[in-house]
C-alpha cells in the first residue's frame, strides 16, 4: 500500500517540477521561482517545525528536484553526458574532444548563471520590502 502511493507521489512531484521548468522556459512562470540555499534552508526549517513526516517529505522533494536538474541536457551534468551519448549514437561516431570541451564550458556557464540567479533571488528575499 505504501510503495504504490510513494511511486504515485514521486510521479506527481516529477510532473509538477518538469511543468514548472517548462513554464519558466516559456515565460509562463517567473524565474523568481528559482531559489538557492537560503530559501532551501528556510523551507527545511518550516517543514521541520511541522514534524518529522513533513521534513522527510521535504527532503524527498529536494532530492527529487536535484535529480531532475542533474538529468537536464546541460553538458557538465549527467544529462549532458547522456546527450553526448545520444549524439554519438545518432552520428555513429564519437564527438570530437574539442566539441566536448566547448560543450563543457557552455554547460558551466549555464550552470553558473542559474546558480547566480538563485543567489540573486535569495538575496532579494532577504531584503525587506
Amino acid at each position: 500500500v505504501i510503495v504504490p502511493a510513494a511511486i504515485r507521489e514521486t510521479g506527481r512531484m516529477t510532473a509538477d517540477s518538469l511543468g514548472m521548468m517548462k513554464r519558466m522556459l516559456t515565460g509562463q512562470a517567473s524565474v523568481k521561482n528559482i531559489s538557492g540555499p537560503v530559501t532551501i534552508a528556510r523551507a527545511a526549517n518550516a517543514s521541520a517545525e511541522r514534524g518529522l513526516d513533513w521534513f522527510l517529505y521535504f527532503l524527498g522533494l529536494l532530492s527529487l528536484s536535484l535529480a531532475i536538474i542533474n538529468l537536464m541536457p546541460i553538458p557538465i551534468l549527467d544529462g549532458g553526458h547522456l546527450l553526448y551519448y545520444l549524439i554519438e549514437l545518432i552520428k555513429g561516431s564519437p564527438i570530437s574532444e574539442r566539441a566536448m570541451i566547448a560543450g563543457q564550458y557552455v554547460g558551466l556557464a549555464v550552470l553558473a548563471g542559474l546558480m547566480g540567479l538563485a543567489f540573486y533571488n535569495d538575496i532579494l528575499g532577504l531584503v525587506p520590502r
